[in-house]
């Protein structure tokens, strides 16, 4: 009698009255935890976020600086002596180029001076900071390659375009500005090798005239014709040693 009794009160439960109370009751207690592993899973998803924000994981990781490697060139780097600046704000600040977009082609406009020397003259505005000058490669005049900052770092060589390109200062042995044929044909492979590297055409290649008006590189700027040349040499050179692009550039 009393387990039927109990039977039906507890079946009465849920066909109304005091059932559905119960029901409803029920149903706060499902949702609550629901609510409380969803918490759960929210508040632990954010604190892995977090840590990989802060460590520059996963998502944010930020997109390394990359080139192509040398294994998809077909022709060889060119001989670097690489003797990176001191980070300092007068002529490596360090600051990220994001991306290559062009080479510029400058002259050093001080006759007889050396690769090395104008160089060091660059690591010295560390100290003297009488101006903002450098570019990334500076080639001699027996054709030595000399790298003074990063490709993946502006360089102060190139005014509004030191964001986006890539700077070459040719040393000369007098006052007309004409490169030695050992610079010259040091620069016709660093540019060449820079082009496949950074997915560049001729087009891309131009003189620091071309962007400010300054006559720079003195002999190229006065003798277009031996600029054009250059450019045609550059094409000849690529058509003979192969320099191709296989991948893209990340």
């Amino acid at each position: 009698m009393n387990r039927r009794k109990k039977k039906n009160t507890r079946a009465n439960l849920y066909r109304g009255g005091d059932g559905k109370s119960y029901y409803e009751a029920n149903k706060r207690r499902r949702m609550s935890r629901y609510i409380k592993v969803g918490s759960t899973i929210l508040i632990t998803l954010l604190l892995a976020l977090s840590i990989m924000k802060i460590s520059g994981r996963g998502i944010f990781a930020q997109r390394a600086y990359s080139e192509l490697s040398d294994e998809v060139l077909s022709a060889q780097k060119p001989d670097i002596d690489v003797e990176l600046l001191t980070v300092n704000e007068y002529s490596r600040p360090g600051t990220a180029l994001e991306k290559v977009n062009g080479i510029v082609v400058h002259y050093t406009a001080n006759p007889g001076t050396t690769a090395q020397q104008n160089r060091d003259y660059f690591e010295g505005l560390a100290q003297s900071g009488e101006t903002h000058a450098s570019s990334h490669f500076v080639i001699g005049i027996s054709g030595e390659i000399i790298q003074c900052i990063p490709c993946n770092e502006i360089a102060y060589a190139s005014n509004d375009r030191n964001s986006d390109t890539v700077s070459i200062e040719c040393c000369i042995p007098d006052d007309t500005g004409k490169f030695t044929d050992a610079t010259y044909g040091s620069l016709v492979h660093l540019v060449t090798w820079l082009m496949g590297r950074y997915d560049l055409t001729t087009d891309d290649v131009i003189r620091h005239y071309d962007v400010t008006g300054k006559a720079c590189p003195k002999y190229y700027v006065e003798n277009e014709a031996a600029w054009e040349q250059f450019k045609s040499d550059l094409v000849d050179y690529i058509e003979t040693n192969g320099i191709a692009k296989t991948e893209e550039i990340q």
